[in-house]
């Protein structure tokens, strides 16, 4: 069947980016960015989640390009970013940093959007000058800041020592996803999806993840494994959203409500009922209109600010 790295029409088919440049991490890393709406627009910057792309975020850019200019970037390793040679999450924030460096002007201010890696990605990068430079506030979906493994749902088992072990085998894996064919949907649609997702959004979200390269997705579980990052979350001082599937399986919505309690300035907590993990194409209106509230709230008040 079709190897088709995300669906091509659709709601869910990424649309043609306005323009198109290259930002380098600290190691040389050299990722894909994409902005699309016009310039001048309040900016809103987009990472991705673990053996995803910029496609998994082609509702909210459809969207918010009308009237945002929206930055969106793929991670090393996945989409059209090259592997680099390190698999961190201090790669993953120099990565973040290259792209805020390479998008927006000196001073600029941006909201930034995470999606599970991508959530992460914002945290591992809260302490970084350059993120206080450019971030005016966060949205963080479907994420967590560690215990990653031990409290994965994605084998029906009670939770302990043995279930932790298989979940750690299962999502490092090496052995290669295949072809997008039925059977795999419902593998994926059971692991990172709500029960009533719609058979589009199950390919669209199949189509992207079977993309990711099989050392690549191997590499990077090997990171959220170990992850911790509580205190990165304490230092992510900017007003910071928080939304979760109340059925997300990989990191369930316990995550959610954790980093809600610990940002030191959160701004909303949103439970998202019977979806999964894969929210910004589950729930894209949801995602899409947290996003447009802070934009409305925190960006546009900091761009007023800086006028004369």
């Amino acid at each position: 069947m079709s190897r088709l790295t995300h669906v091509t029409a659709g709601p869910y088919a990424p649309p043609a980016a306005r323009r198109e440049l290259t930002a380098v991490s600290a190691d040389g890393a050299r990722l894909h960015v994409e902005v699309h709406g016009e310039e001048g627009a309040p900016a809103v910057v987009l990472a991705h989640g673990w053996t995803c792309s910029t496609a998994f975020w082609a509702a909210q850019i459809r969207d918010l390009a009308a009237d945002h200019r929206v930055i969106a970037y793929d991670q090393r390793g996945h989409g059209r970013s090259p592997a680099g040679r390190a698999h961190s999450t201090t790669a993953l924030a120099d990565d973040l940093v290259a792209v805020l460096g390479a998008a927006l002007a000196a001073g600029e201010r941006a909201v930034l959007a995470g999606h599970s890696m991508g959530g992460m990605t914002i945290m591992a990068a809260s302490g970084r000058p350059e993120f206080a430079a450019h971030a005016a506030a966060a949205l963080l979906c479907s994420t967590g800041s560690g215990r990653l493994v031990a409290q994965a749902q994605v084998l029906p088992l009670r939770p302990g020592r043995a279930r932790t072990r298989m979940t750690g085998a299962v999502l490092g894996s090496r052995a290669p996803l295949g072809p997008v064919t039925p059977v795999a949907m419902k593998v994926l649609k059971y692991a990172t999806m709500g029960p009533g997702s719609a058979p589009d959004k199950v390919e669209a979200c199949a189509r992207i993840v079977h993309a990711c390269p099989t050392a690549v997705r191997h590499a990077w579980s090997q990171v959220l494994a170990g992850l911790d990052l509580d205190a990165d979350v304490a230092r992510l001082t900017v007003p910071t959203a928080v939304i979760g599937g109340t059925n997300d399986r990989l990191t369930p919505v316990v995550h959610a409500r954790g980093l809600a309690a610990a940002l030191p300035n959160c701004v909303g907590l949103t439970e998202l009922t019977g979806m999964g993990h894969m929210t910004p194409i589950e729930a894209p209106e949801a995602v899409t209109n947290a996003v447009r509230e802070l934009t409305a709230l925190y960006l546009h008040t900091t761009e007023k600010e800086k006028t004369p």
